[in-house]
């Protein structure tokens, strides 16, 4: 697995991407909670829970982010479970903060019902069932 950019872990820290980047940035903290499996030493093994606190409290030092990508790339080396779950965390918060703009208009009409504004809406399948 590619290390998680140094770049998108400073985006998310410093609060890049709003509400998608705060659900990003929480995501990864509770996959980073998770228990890690020890070394093959016996001993304890980072969880990188101590470097994205780091982070957390400075989002610009790039020098914390690239101390957290390691931790991440370490601990996806030992725990394939963790890997799995990374790397579909990096792809959708990639994805959030992808570059794009929203232009939302609403003129000379009238809207009965709700009116959904905004960007990459997606359909689950509990909206379905809530019809």
């Amino acid at each position: 697995m590619d290390p998680v950019s140094v770049g998108l872990l400073v985006a998310l820290a410093g609060g890049a991407g709003g509400e998608i980047g705060r659900q990003a940035w929480s995501g990864l903290t509770t996959l980073v909670r998770r228990p890690a499996p020890a070394l093959p030493d016996g001993s304890p093994a980072s969880t990188g829970e101590g470097e994205m606190t780091a982070l957390g409290a400075d989002p610009s030092n790039a020098d914390r982010a690239h101390a957290l990508s390691t931790a991440l790339a370490v601990r996806a080396a030992l725990d394939a479970d963790f890997r799995t779950h990374l790397q579909q965390w990096a792809t959708a918060a990639e994805k959030a903060t992808e570059g794009g703009s929203v232009h939302n208009v609403i003129n000379n009409s009238t809207i009965h019902g709700s009116a959904w504004q905004g960007r990459d809406f997606t359909r689950s399948e509990s909206s379905d069932t809530q019809r």
